[in-house]
């Protein structure tokens, strides 16, 4: 009972951003909308560089894997990390086998989206992570899979910790194509 009463009150939260329009020239083919108690978060997903975690990423929110996840992970001045739709802790991932890296060019700065993995470069699943700041120790290490197009005030708002207690939450993740 008190779970449905707290996603009840998380819904009636968000429902302000849920009615936000999505940025100008957005491929909504290749975005997600990130829906937290915190407000709206839309990333633009970056299948030139990284396609078969942009499929992963919008496989599992059309599946319904992240929707309640939480932040579990969030460190000032570096990244928050969410995505752990077994577990909620960060030690979980989704059904699906891990993906082979696919590492690029492009430099973890603030706003840049990466998956999370182990210490083995082909264990990324289904946990990401958003860069608050420059990361440039990052670089080349993990798979670069977008970058948030909207919201990165409402990232600046997540609660901090490692772990999080508390955590504010992943609400609803959809790709934008599939919004009504």
């Amino acid at each position: 009972m008190i779970r449905a009463l707290a996603l009840i009150v998380a819904l009636f939260a968000v429902a302000p951003a849920m009615a936000q329009s999505l940025p100008s020239g957005l491929d909504k083919q290749n975005a997600i909308v990130i829906d937290t108690t915190k407000g709206r978060i839309v990333i633009k997903l970056r299948p030139d560089i990284a396609p078969k975690h942009a499929e992963r990423i919008k496989l599992l929110a059309r599946e319904g894997y992240y929707n309640n996840v939480p932040f579990h992970r969030v460190i000032d001045g570096f990244m928050a990390q969410t995505g752990d739709g077994k577990n909620f802790n960060g030690t979980g991932g989704s059904k699906y086998p891990n993906l082979q890296a696919e590492f690029s060019n492009v430099p973890y700065t603030r706003g840049i989206v990466g998956m999370a993995r182990t210490s083995d470069p082909n264990s990324a699943n289904s946990q990401f992570f958003i860069m608050f700041a420059e990361g440039s120790s990052l670089n080349g290490k993990y798979t670069v899979i977008g970058e948030v197009a909207q919201g990165m005030d409402v990232v600046d708002k997540l609660k901090r910790g490692e772990p999080v207690a508390d955590p504010d939450k992943m609400v609803k993740v959809q790709v934008a194509a599939d919004m009504k």
